[in-house]
């Protein structure tokens, strides 16, 4: 069990009162003295705070971990409203505090993780003898006759931990005929009994259960090991394209407390995560870069920054997508920033898109919807059409992911592909009127994945009267990400320092 550091002001100990789980580091502070700068991971008040503590409290707490008890005021003005308001704090009865302290506490453990099954480990059945066809990271597909019953078509390999007392998330990508029933089945092994593993428990979910994340607990103290199948029966077409597992915060958040995640209708998955920040501008939206572990990127660079922050991220194929997808996936992306401008009723003059490699390419791609501020980039990859194309002679093996995103997009890896997926990006860019936005661009001069990026950028802007600048590291694409990283941050600050510091004043004063 993870430990998980709590925080307590008030006038009496509640671990002297009340049950806590034993994952709790507690820390209860009457007077506020000796506190460590580290951060919480649940902050719990029983009491209004002073001025002397807000600042203490906003550095080292996090959003959607601060609960109040019904003896905390909230009044308008007041520090302790300002503080609940910034951390999107809850208000709490005295049973369901039982129960956080309790039962709920290692929910709130720190960091995260999430991955997909590597495709290539699943299995086909042996009594399975019809179609099958591989496609990469973009799925399986298998066709013909499933039977009339409900039997094991596919395995995967390789069971994965499950820790004691831990939860477990898991989300199937899948598309299928209407001909066809399913039923996911997990298989929690564990030993030490004996010589021979024991079968603790089986879960079976059935297809309308599979329409949302599933979970399973290990209630037990001792490691387990899971084991998933997938049954069928029927007769036509199902294309397996992922099985996700991730470490379960039981309805806390996705990743982290407070991440929250969109679905389309062909099962693609949007992770978001928004952080009030100061509530002034500018809203940061940063897009996650390439990543096999799922999970959100930048958080801590971000809140850094003290502003509004969006995170933005994706775990199709083998690390993402580019955020390229349907029209239903793409408008889903735009409505999640849109949400959060709305609700801090910010402008889009009001707000920066940023990312690193492949998020440059999710900032540059929604900036066409957005037209913000300033879009800050870097290693900016824009012609993805170009990017796969080098995998046979530039990059040879080095990022075939641009492969899946390619023949995902355009369904070949023909030339003819490689310019159609050059011009969706191309073509939104021309159209779009970037007069008030401007490109802070981070580039690497001998590029192996984009090299023309930022050279097509310029050009491309160039009869816009857009302000751009930019930074050239000599190397390939993943040789100085430490350099790219460091000015990436320090532009941040600057941008925001010099483009939004009279607003920040006007809005604070109000």
């Amino acid at each position: 069990m993870k430990t998980v550091r709590v925080l307590q002001l008030g006038a009496e100990d509640f671990s002297n009162i009340l049950p806590i789980s034993d994952c709790a580091e507690w820390y209860y502070e009457p007077d506020f003295s000796g506190l460590p700068e580290k951060d919480f991971d649940v902050v719990i008040l029983d009491r209004e705070i002073t001025a002397s503590e807000f600042d203490y409290l906003i550095r080292f707490s996090k959003a959607y971990t601060l609960f109040l008890t019904d003896k905390v005021s909230l009044k308008k003005g007041d520090l302790t409203k300002k503080y609940f308001i910034r951390k999107m704090g809850k208000r709490i009865s005295a049973e369901n505090l039982c129960i956080l302290l309790k039962e709920d506490l290692p929910d709130y453990f720190s960091g995260s993780y999430g991955e997909k099954y590597v495709p290539h480990n699943i299995s086909i059945a042996q009594g399975y003898k019809e179609v099958v066809a591989w496609r990469g990271f973009e799925g399986v597909d298998l066709e013909g006759n499933f039977g009339s019953e409900l039997t094991q078509i596919v395995f995967w390999k390789n069971n994965i931990p499950i820790e004691g007392n831990q939860a477990i998330d898991f989300w199937l990508e899948y598309a299928k005929d209407d001909t066809i029933e399913i039923l996911l089945e997990i298989t929690m092994i564990q030993f030490g009994y004996g010589t021979d593993p024991q079968f603790q428990k089986i879960w079976s979910f059935s297809e309308e259960e599979l329409d949302d994340i599933v979970y399973i607990e290990n209630k037990s103290e001792k490691l387990g090991y899971i084991f998933v199948s997938l049954k069928a029966k029927g007769n036509g077409k199902l294309t397996i394209t992922a099985l996700h597992d991730r470490h379960s915060r039981r309805g806390k958040g996705n990743f982290i407390p407070g991440g929250r995640r969109v679905v389309t209708t062909d099962r693609e998955e949007i992770f978001y995560y928004f952080d009030p920040g100061n509530l002034t501008p500018p809203l940061n939206v940063y897009f996650s870069g390439y990543k096999t572990q799922e999970g959100f990127e930048g958080y801590y660079m971000m809140r850094g920054l003290k502003q509004p922050f969006l995170l933005i991220t994706e775990s199709r194929l083998e690390g993402g997508g580019f955020y390229l997808g349907s029209e239903e996936y793409e408008n889903k992306i735009e409505q999640i920033i849109r949400k959060h401008m709305k609700k801090l009723r910010f402008q889009s003059s009001e707000v920066i898109l940023s990312g690193l490699s492949m998020g440059t390419f999710g900032a540059l791609y929604y900036g066409c919807r957005v037209q913000p501020n300033t879009i800050l980039l870097g290693k900016p990859l824009a012609s993805i059409g170009n990017v796969a194309e080098n995998e046979r002679i530039n990059r040879p093996g080095g990022f075939p992911t641009s492969l899946d995103v390619l023949h995902k997009v355009c369904g070949s890896l023909s030339k003819k592909a490689v310019d159609q997926l050059n011009d969706r990006f191309w073509d939104a860019f021309d159209c779009t009127n970037w007069a008030k936005t401007c490109f802070v661009v981070a580039y690497m001069v001998e590029d192996d994945y984009d090299r023309t990026a930022y050279e097509k950028l310029q050009f491309h802007l160039k009869d816009a009267g857009v302000r751009i600048y930019g930074k050239g590291l000599h190397g390939r694409h993943n040789d100085n990400t430490s350099g790219i990283v460091n000015w990436f941050v320090k532009q941040y600050q600057e941008v925001i320092e010099s483009d939004f510091n009279e607003i920040r004043s006007n809005r604070q004063k109000q």
